[in-house]
């Protein structure tokens, strides 16, 4: 008998988190339908091992993992369109966002991402919205921000815009930037409430702002070269069992994000709503950012975003 296609799926945090889950439902979905004829294992937190955060990008591009996740900012500098999606406050809902990923923007941006590394994108799961969390006061204006040294993915976009509200940005690997939080190096972050729990970030910050600033997502990439060798039915059944996990997951961030909620309370921190006039003070100062990206990027590629 032929030995069986070995499929090994990897991401980087727990295996109770909604990304570890779904990639569960992926591997039940393919095993029930080829049952012996694949071999699907998994790795769900690289980090146990030795891996930073980043590492997951080169594993699959190598074949070392099939398949994995990583938030798309990590990809711009190789990818630099993906700095549209960098931008802040460029989504105005859940709906919003994810008719973009899942239509012309993500279609555009996929085949962005396979022109420039060795990828197959089959999907988007969801980060979903952005928060601040910080050790040294709550965040009611754009002033309280002044100095405040803050953690943000490898993103220049991103960076930029914590600069042009004052904070001082460190752009690094998720791995690094646990460690400056814990000993005091960095003084906030920015994450959806789920993640912050999950990294154990709750416990050493006690103000929360519900800031909505960025929408991230989190590609879902396949090792081209054994992609593209499977079988015709695998290939689209893998297809068909992650465009599956991706509405489920989605599904489930909202309960995470109420779970996480509920972490925060019994931590003792402080979680605040940002005011609607607040919230259009922070829009008003990036928006340099937005009129210099529809300069590099162009009209046509900010069309494909759908009305909120």
């Amino acid at each position: 008998m032929p030995h069986p296609i070995q499929i090994r799926m990897g991401g980087y945090s727990p295996p109770t988190t909604s990304f570890s889950r779904a990639l569960k439902r992926i591997g039940d979905k393919l095993t029930a339908e080829f049952g012996g004829a694949v071999d699907v294992k998994y790795v769900w937190n690289i980090i146990d091992f030795g891996y930073r955060a980043e590492d997951i990008l080169w594993l699959a591009e190598s074949g070392v993992l099939t398949l994995g996740y990583q938030s798309s900012s990590y990809l711009t500098d190789r990818v630099p369109e993906l700095g549209i999606v960098d931008l802040p406050f460029l989504f105005a809902t859940n709906a919003q966002a994810r008719a973009a990923m899942d239509g012309a923007l993500g279609d555009t941006l996929a085949r962005a991402i396979e022109a420039k590394a060795g990828y197959r994108i089959l999907g988007w799961f969801e980060n979903g919205f952005r928060h601040i969390s910080n050790r040294l006061r709550p965040i009611r204006s754009i002033a309280d921000l002044a100095g405040l040294r803050i953690r943000v993915l490898p993103s220049e976009v991103q960076a930029r815009t914590f600069a042009a509200l004052g904070a001082v940005p460190w752009k690094g690997d998720l791995t690094d930037a646990l460690v400056l939080l814990r000993d005091g190096r960095l003084d906030a972050q920015e994450n959806p409430l789920a993640n912050t729990v999950t990294y154990g970030v709750h416990k050493l910050h006690r103000f929360h702002t519900l800031t909505s600033h960025f929408y991230v997502s989190r590609p879902v990439f396949v090792h081209r070269a054994a992609f593209d060798a499977w079988p015709d039915a695998l290939q689209r059944a893998m297809r068909a069992a992650v465009a599956e996990a991706v509405a489920w997951q989605r599904g489930e961030t909202g309960r995470e994000h109420d779970a996480a909620c509920l972490a925060l309370e019994a931590e003792g921190c402080e979680i605040a709503e940002m005011p609607r006039d607040v919230r259009a003070e922070f829009i008003e100062a990036v928006r340099p950012l937005h009129d210099e990206a529809r300069r590099t990027f162009g009209t046509e590629l900010f069309g494909l975003i759908p009305p909120a």
